[in-house]
């Protein structure tokens, strides 16, 4: 199905101009989740930053809503309906794009109830390589869609799911640890917000590799059937 949308996006059908619109949201986001990440961990002390990422956002939400206009034109067009399955195609990228920066935003947001400094340790440390698996995965996102490099988005996904598992247990020891409240919810929140942006991308990635129907899931056997038949 992303190969057929993919088809589309670089010919002369009308859908090609949201193409653009789309890279663009998934750049904006991408960015969002770094400078969070550096607000969220003290590495960005510009006092503007948090405002950036708002603004970023705010330009997000814009994005989605000019695709969704464009392609409900589109499809009002008599003789267009042949590119539905497409457009709700795009439609759910779009969502789970908007959703990245929405966990974004979030997580830069942390630091108004977390304490000034994050503590050493080691649950920080397993926090920050949990933070480098998601960006690393993410850094690859586009490229790997936009280009619907299968093996690759299998492999990303595969990184994917087991940061999620990683990300339950952080969440779990942190619950059973002796921090004080304001630290234990940074912790907690800053690891729940790097599963969801794991999560999302993931989902963008199942576009890959997944028939329309079952975009969002890809379980080891669904995306392993999925390849052997082609879908």
């Amino acid at each position: 199905m992303l190969q057929e949308l993919l088809s589309i996006f670089r010919g002369d059908n009308p859908l090609s101009k949201v193409a653009d619109n789309f890279a663009l949201m998934l750049n904006l986001t991408r960015e969002m989740t770094y400078s969070s990440g550096q607000i969220f961990f003290g590495e960005d002390h510009d006092e503007n930053a948090q405002d950036k990422v708002h603004k970023a956002d705010a330009e997000v939400n814009e994005l989605e809503r000019t695709i969704r206009r464009s392609l409900m034109t589109h499809l009002s067009i008599p003789g267009n309906s042949v590119d539905a399955p497409y457009s709700l195609l795009l439609m759910s990228l779009v969502k789970d794009v908007e959703r990245l920066g929405d966990y974004a935003k979030n997580l830069s947001e942390i630091v108004e109830i977390g304490p000034d400094v994050l503590p050493e340790s080691q649950e920080l440390n397993e926090l920050m390589m949990i933070r480098r698996n998601v960006e690393l995965v993410y850094q690859a996102c586009a490229n790997v869609v936009l280009s619907s490099r299968q093996g690759e988005a299998i492999e990303l996904i595969r990184q994917g799911r087991e940061t999620a598992r990683k990300c339950d247990g952080l969440v779990a020891r942190i619950g059973q640890s002796s921090y004080d409240a304001s630290t234990t919810t940074a912790f907690i929140l800053g690891t729940r917000y790097y599963k969801r942006i794991n999560a999302h991308v993931l989902n963008v990635l199942s576009s890959v590799v997944m028939p329309l129907d079952k975009i969002d899931y890809y379980d080891d056997g669904t995306v392993n059937q999925s390849i052997g038949t082609g879908n």
